[in-house]
């Protein structure tokens, strides 16, 4: 592999619409207007991570994990398709129909549940488009469910005033196939290979004749130094570094990633788009990014802003572009994980799943981790979007619903202390570990998150749009019990005012307050019927 850091970038030769934007970095950053808000408005999003992965029921990243031997993906394939080597991955999308996904029913249940934003998989790193695709013949219209779900998606938003993005994770697409190539190597079919080595020419009879396989999976790129290894392990790209020998279709490749990206910002309209990586940006030659360097990322945004003010005027839109350094233009992600502290250099947002990206069995479901993962971000000026993993068939089980009916009963309450909101001076108060703010673990939502323990006396702070400070304690105080707020006291120097109101969000009643110099004291009502977290206004 060629040395990354010395390559020049590739500019490609990709016309973008007309506009004030350049596609450099420099052009973004001095058009672009800053935060749109909606977003701030928003504050939470479902993220709609769904396609035809799903229909393996073994998580993320089934795609490329039914090609080795020592996943639970492979096994699973075998029993519902048959060997990789005969039933590969582009049967499972000739197979793949959720008859049962209704975008118009599902956006309305997300809106019940207080989002107001969504997050729709456009292409994940399988390389099929969920979309009347322009530049890739392996989509949704041409094979599977023969359906523009895209556009199903984006009629409803439309339809509900919903704010929506579509999300690109076809980057990954070169390293992340590499398994494709490879055979078992043991059993029967030891030295067989996978569906991944077939050309257009073997489709000659076959139901996939006409459609390139090398379109789906890619290439073959093995024979760089760490490729293969690295499709072997559970998370990895392949090393950084240039494909020196496939430069030409480096070029192409990049040209279509671009093109896919700006075939739906033309024909969409999307509120915001998404690339998925690891470093500062794709096909940056290194991390996630590896094998060439080119400026598309720059291409897509430049064209896309350029678009956006063209249909609506104005440039209300964004785009993310996953672990990117502040930079005017683009939004940051926080995946799995959420800040220690308040983080307001860049508009950031959240995102993690309910047990895992792509559906598999014995998820747990639980509405107080949703809540909490929602208020340890806004507590820290972040926004979130959690994925509820649909069922192959574009349904959501009767665990998800249950969820988001809870999830919507408690935003109905507390929603004021949500939407529109600011990190306050400070994140919370309560148990500290290794000197910070005890916050929700990492990772996926799970068992691990619903059992985490929250004292009442765990608080944190959003500032309301209305200037009101608001306490949200992570669990529901005991009938009468009196709470006190340090941060809040008279001698904690947070306040710039005197307090004159609190208010217990969903009550009614008035409360027994009292602000002291080592904290503001709260009795809280005879009767506490609620659920997770309470909430107190405080004026």
């Amino acid at each position: 592999m060629g040395d990354w850091k010395t390559f020049p970038e590739i500019k490609l030769d990709i016309p973008i619409a007309p506009g004030p934007f350049e596609p450099t970095w420099e052009s973004i950053e001095k058009n672009y207007p800053g935060e749109p808000k909606w977003l701030r408005e928003a504050k939470f999003g479902i993220w709609v991570h769904f396609g035809p992965q799903s229909a393996g029921e073994s998580g993320d990243w089934y795609a490329r994990n039914l090609y080795k031997e020592e996943k639970i993906a492979y096994k699973n394939h075998l029993k519902k398709y048959g060997h990789p080597s005969q039933v590969g991955y582009k049967e499972v999308l000739r197979e793949w129909n959720p008859t049962k996904l209704d975008p118009e029913k599902l956006t309305k249940i997300y809106q019940e549940a207080g989002a107001r934003f969504l997050m729709i998989q456009g292409v994940h790193h399988d390389n099929y488009d969920l979309w009347n695709s322009k530049y890739q013949p392996w989509n949704s219209v041409n094979i599977g469910p023969k359906r523009d779900l895209i556009g199903e998606w984006a009629k409803a938003c439309h339809a509900n005033g919903m704010h929506y993005g579509v999300t690109f994770h076809h980057e990954y697409t070169w390293w992340w196939w590499q398994t494709a190539f490879g055979a078992d190597k043991q059993g029967d079919k030891t030295g067989v290979p996978y569906d991944g080595n077939l050309t257009l020419a073997d489709g000659k009879g076959k139901w996939w004749e006409g459609y390139d396989p090398r379109l789906l999976y890619g290439i073959d790129l093995r024979e760089y130094k760490g490729v293969e290894e690295n499709a072997h392990q559970d998370w990895s790209p392949a090393p950084a570094g240039i494909f020196t020998n496939h430069l030409d279709y480096a070029k192409w490749y990049t040209t279509q990633w671009a093109l896919r990206m700006m075939d739906v910002v033309e024909h969409y309209d999307p509120d915001f788009i998404y690339t998925d990586g690891t470093v500062q940006g794709p096909f940056t030659g290194n991390g996630t990014g590896t094998g060439v360097k080119a400026d598309a990322m720059q291409r897509v945004i430049a064209d896309y802003y350029n678009r956006t003010i063209a249909k609506r005027g104005q440039v209300n839109t964004f785009s993310i572009v996953k672990f990117r350094k502040k930079t005017n233009g683009t939004v940051n992600t926080e995946e799995h994980g959420l800040p220690a502290d308040i983080k307001t250099d860049q508009p950031w947002i959240g995102e993690t799943p309910v047990g895992d990206w792509f559906y598999a069995p014995n998820f747990t479901y639980d509405s107080g981790m949703m809540i909490r993962y929602l208020i340890e971000a806004i507590a820290r000026d972040g926004n979130v979007a959690i994925n509820i993993a649909m069922l192959p068939d574009g349904s959501l089980d009767e665990g998800s619903l249950k969820m988001l009916r809870e999830v919507g009963a408690w935003m109905r309450r507390n929603g004021e202390a949500v939407y529109g909101s600011h990190a306050w001076k400070i994140p919370g108060e309560g148990e500290l570990v290794d000197g910070k703010l005890k916050k929700l673990p990492g990772g996926a939502l799970n068992r691990r998150q619903a059992d985490f323990k929250y004292d009442a006396q765990d608080i944190r702070f959003t500032l309301g749009k209305n200037g009101a400070i608001y306490a949200f304690c992570m669990n529901v105080p005991a009938s009468g019990a009196t709470i006190k707020i340090k941060s809040l006291g008279t001698s904690a120097k947070y306040l710039d005012k005197n307090i004159k109101s609190v208010k217990l969000l969903g009550y009614k009643g008035d409360l027994k307050w009292k602000d002291e110099a080592d904290g503001l004291a709260i009795t809280c009502p005879l009767k506490m019927p609620y659920a997770t977290s309470v909430v107190f206004k405080i004026d």
